[in-house]
């Protein structure tokens, strides 16, 4: 077994060593993620944690707070369900315009989020083509309300979703479908004990992407959002506004505070993963 792994090792590859190879994964993940990380960490070291906390514990900074993770959290479990649909559509059936519904799955991914809110805001504004329907026909105001927020980062983490479900539905092979029905299973329960299994660790990783990119969304949501405090202010812009008044450790302060619940949030995404294979992997 040495010898096989020490082969392994010296088996041709078309990257360069794992010296090499570690040295810049390194030097790159320092200098992107850990570096900056750091010195936001640094810097909240240096004003202590009782003035972060006097800083946090304010009426209007969790307001923002409360909105940023409540909308993103709603929007990334909308997309969960929204997105796995869309997915299991495009791999699954031929219809007129597929590859245009497709391609404009990427288009999140490629506007620019000022372009995105902009947009957005015209089509859901009260005067716009859907606003002024929804505002009519129902009395819903979309634009300059939360409601507003949530379309936007639904807009903006739905392609996350299609993305990393679509590859492991093309996976799955139809005659584990065809076996289930033929042992006289439904239509619903081949897919909540067949195929839902297999898709978990992808749809949990296309949520947590979708909720990750929702939290921090800033240009998309503050064209739609009417960012009033206590209302429809979120907590980038409240960095932001921060910044404006060279109130530095307030926007650091904030920073961490969404820099702390991201990563609590995130960690037990993970751990849910690496439950779902566990158990995946020991049925």
């Amino acid at each position: 077994m040495p010898y096989a792994r020490r082969g392994l090792l010296k088996a041709p590859s078309p990257l360069p060593g794992f010296g090499l190879s570690f040295g810049i994964m390194l030097t790159m993940l320092s200098l992107i993620v850990l570096l900056p990380i750091g010195t936001l960490l640094l810097r909240g070291a240096d004003m202590g944690l009782a003035e972060v906390w006097r800083i946090v514990n304010t009426e209007r900074v969790w307001a923002a707070l409360g909105l940023s993770f409540r909308a993103a959290l709603l929007a990334a479990l909308f997309n969960l369900v929204f997105g796995l649909a869309l997915a299991w559509v495009l791999v699954r059936y031929e219809f007129p315009g597929k590859r245009l519904i497709d391609a404009a799955v990427d288009l999140p991914f490629a506007l620019p989020t000022a372009v995105a809110g902009i947009a957005l805001t015209a089509l859901y504004a009260p005067n716009g083509a859907f606003g002024s329907v929804l505002l009519d026909a129902f009395g819903v105001k979309v634009a300059y309300t939360q409601l507003g927020i949530w379309i936007a980062l639904v807009f903006v983490g739905l392609p996350f979703v299609v993305r990393t479900v679509q590859p492991v539905i093309e996976e799955i092979d139809r005659e584990v479908e065809e076996a289930s029905a033929t042992l006289g299973a439904s239509r619903a329960r081949t897919f909540g004990h067949v195929i839902l299994p297999m898709l978990t660790p992808a749809l949990l990783t296309g949520f947590a992407l979708s909720l990750a990119r929702s939290v921090g969304e800033y240009g998309s949501v503050i064209f739609i959002a009417g960012n009033i405090p206590m209302k429809t202010e979120i907590a980038p812009l409240l960095i932001v506004i921060r910044l404006e008044e060279f109130d530095y450790n307030g926007a650091i302060a904030i920073a961490l505070a969404m820099l702390s619940i991201s990563f609590c949030m995130l960690l037990a995404i993970n751990l849910i993963q690496i439950w779902s294979r566990r158990r995946m992997g020991a049925a």
